[in-house]
């Protein structure tokens, strides 16, 4: 067989797959993605649990990103399923909640990884520039690079302030030397209001279960 003909066929099995979900009903749980990948012998691969970084979302459960997407406002033209393997590895890695690094990434660019701020944050977790030397991230713009880089971070002011979220949450935004100076959340509209936004995404992705 040529590889059109193998293209072809993979094209048209992917086709008909979608068909007969659409059809019959996917009857996986109501909370379960659909990835897909195909690997280098031409043979395509569906799970609702991905274990490798070449899965792609293929099917999205409609009903659960509706709920998503209302409840925290993403924006149409983004796909926060797309770096999902990515942040539970971080997360598992270094040991911090993945929804609350989902949370963080929520509040920083939107999952925008081309986001950049007016102070010059940029990235999926707006890293700046000396932060991201520190870490060793080598590109601010490279989700992979980025979000280990951002985690470590956030791993490094938990351990600091024993495991409290809000103060990491606050040393995050404004810095650790502010929050040091006033003892706490530095009594900034801004920082008050980020750490808010971003418990109460953590709170949204937890009882989401995702």
């Amino acid at each position: 067989m040529t590889a059109q003909a193998i293209t072809l066929s993979i094209k048209t099995f992917s086709s008909l797959f979608l068909a007969c979900m659409i059809a019959i009903g996917w009857s996986a749980p109501s909370s379960a993605d659909i990835y897909r990948y195909e690997d280098d012998d031409g043979i395509v691969h569906f799970t609702d649990a991905p274990t490798d970084k070449r899965f792609k979302v293929f099917m999205r459960d409609l009903k659960k990103d509706r709920e998503l997407r209302t409840k925290l406002k993403y924006a149409r033209s983004v796909n926060p399923a797309e770096y999902e393997h990515l942040i539970r590895n971080c997360a598992e890695k270094y040991g911090v909640s993945s929804s609350l690094v989902k949370a963080v990434i929520h509040a920083e660019s939107g999952y925008n990884p081309n986001a950049v701020s007016s102070k010059g944050a940029s990235g999926l977790m707006q890293l700046m520039p000396a932060t991201a030397k520190s870490l060793k991230v080598a590109d601010r713009f490279n989700p992979k690079d980025n979000v280990e880089g951002g985690v470590k971070y956030l791993r490094f002011l938990l351990d600091t302030f024993r495991g409290d979220v809000s103060l990491a949450l606050a040393a995050y935004n404004a810095g650790l030397s502010n929050v040091a100076k006033y003892g706490g959340i530095p009594p900034f509209n801004e920082t008050r209001t980020y750490v808010n936004r971003v418990l109460s995404y953590m709170q949204t992705y937890q009882s989401s279960g995702i």
